[in-house]
């Protein structure tokens, strides 16, 4: 090989090598105040904060070379403590193009945003405050008076709030405490620690992010009050019971490009399960629902809500279908905050007081899935009570079960909570499967260990 040939040959290896080697690995950090609060990608758990984990270079900014690696999915974390609310983080923007400096496009990627997210964890008993409009809490004589179109709007537009992102997106919801407590869609949330709440009478007040939902299209945002003394109008909810075909419907909300606190009307078209739109109960309705109406309520002749206006039907030939999530399944995530509830959720205290009567106990060689353990990590909790405390790290097969102790909701597994000594009765669920429950006595400066072993899904 001749010498300008060897050359060339130099330079273009040279070219080739620059084009081949993979990007370095770099850092993603997740941290939270209060810290000791299990990190989940995507569902998986993956640790505690302060949380921090390799990825490829390509993850954080657009790679250069030919191999380099990308990332092909969004990526959702999920930071939960007992008795924080749960925060969710959208780690990724995306999706965005890759093409080459020849045109060719070589599929989709998705990069962090930042390499560190932090968040401040929200302790459950002074964020859910006050009281929920639920079916039995108000225990009426008879049902609700049936109301004129104009008197419903008059009573519930009130309550009905405009939700702003910073990014330019928009869309509804509805006050459910007088304290504040905002139900949304959870994909008008995703992605913001706040929002913007714009009241029909013109206020404008910042809504912070306090719950997603897992699985639910549902999320909770809190709306801090103009004053001490201001109390915010709220709308009452309907049991499931008493939504039927042909019932006649309201949406209110802010459909984008129109006027806000817009009203349609509509029927009930149906009701029940619609695998194609996501877990939960659907209410059909043919009440017209466009984007800015999603988080909305969908009300009833009598002003109360029976559904979150959530998506449409949009396909050739096909108009006039939309869809709300159930009250139903809105009182089912408001019971975690509000153990007081009752309707639906209440099923769960109803399986729990029966549960007592066994008369399970941690330390009892009969428990079974109760073994006692050494080895726990300790988490932030309560004050311990003046009679004594005692520790007991719960987990769950599969992981993530929500975890209710004498009613109340505090968290997720896994889980190490202080508790007061003494008995106390713990609630396991999880998706699809029968609820898992027992009655522990918790000694003074003990620690349990609680495994719930999960039943699987009851065949259909």
């Amino acid at each position: 090989m001749t010498q300008p040939s060897l050359h060339r040959f130099s330079v273009i290896a040279s070219l080739l090598l620059c084009f081949v080697v993979p990007s370095s690995a770099e850092s993603l950090k997740i941290t939270s105040n209060p810290p000791g609060a299990s990190v989940e990608l995507n569902g998986a758990l993956v640790g505690t904060t302060p949380f921090e984990k390799s990825f490829p270079g390509g993850y954080f900014h657009r790679t250069h070379t030919v191999i380099g690696q990308r990332l092909e999915h969004p990526l959702v974390a999920r930071v939960s403590l007992a008795g924080y609310a749960t925060r969710e983080i959208q780690l990724t923007d995306g999706p965005m193009d890759w093409v080459d400096l020849h045109g060719h496009n070589h599929g989709q990627y998705w990069l962090f945003k930042s390499d560190h997210f932090h968040v401040d964890l929200d302790p459950i008993a002074s964020t859910f405050t006050g009281n929920v409009a639920a079916p039995d809490s108000q225990r009426p004589a008879s049902p609700r008076p049936e109301l004129s179109m104009e008197e419903t709007v008059r009573r519930a537009k009130p309550a009905v709030v405009c939700l702003k992102s910073f990014d330019g997106g928009m869309g509804s919801g509805f006050f459910v405490t007088e304290t504040g407590i905002v139900a949304t869609n959870a994909h008008v949330a995703r992605g913001d620690a706040s929002l913007l709440a714009l009241l029909p009478s013109g206020v404008q007040l910042q809504a912070k992010v306090v719950y997603i939902d897992a699985d639910l299209d549902i999320a909770l945002v809190k709306v801090a009050p103009p004053s001490p003394d201001f109390v915010f109008p709220l709308l009452p909810l309907a049991d499931l019971s008493s939504i039927h075909q042909g019932d006649a419907v309201l949406a209110i909300g802010s459909p984008g490009d129109a006027m806000l606190f817009s009203v349609t009307k509509g029927i009930v078209s149906a009701v029940g399960k619609f695998a194609s739109a996501g877990p939960g109960t659907w209410i059909q309705t043919d009440a017209p629902i466009n984007p800015g109406n999603s988080g909305g309520p969908l009300l009833n002749s009598r002003g109360e809500v029976i559904g979150l206006n959530t998506l449409k039907l949009i396909k050739k030939n096909v108009t006039g279908i939309g869809f709300a999530l159930s009250s139903a399944d809105l009182l089912a995530v408001l019971h975690r905050f509000y153990p007081a509830l009752s309707g639906p959720p209440a099923t769960a205290v109803e399986t729990l007081a029966h549960a007592s009567d066994s008369q399970d106990t941690a330390s009892s060689p009969s428990s079974g899935p109760i073994p006692v353990s050494e080895s726990t990590v300790s988490l932030p909790a309560s004050t311990p009570s003046p009679e004594g405390s005692g520790q007991i790290t719960i987990t769950s097969d599969p992981d993530a079960a929500e975890i209710f102790v004498d009613g109340k909701f505090v968290g997720n597994t896994p889980a190490t909570l202080k508790i007061s000594a003494g008995p106390h009765l713990f609630l396991l669920k999880s998706p699809g499967r029968p609820d898992y429950s027992r009655m522990v006595e918790v000694p003074k400066s003990s620690k349990l260990t609680l495994k719930a072993l999960f039943d699987p899904p009851p065949k259909s």
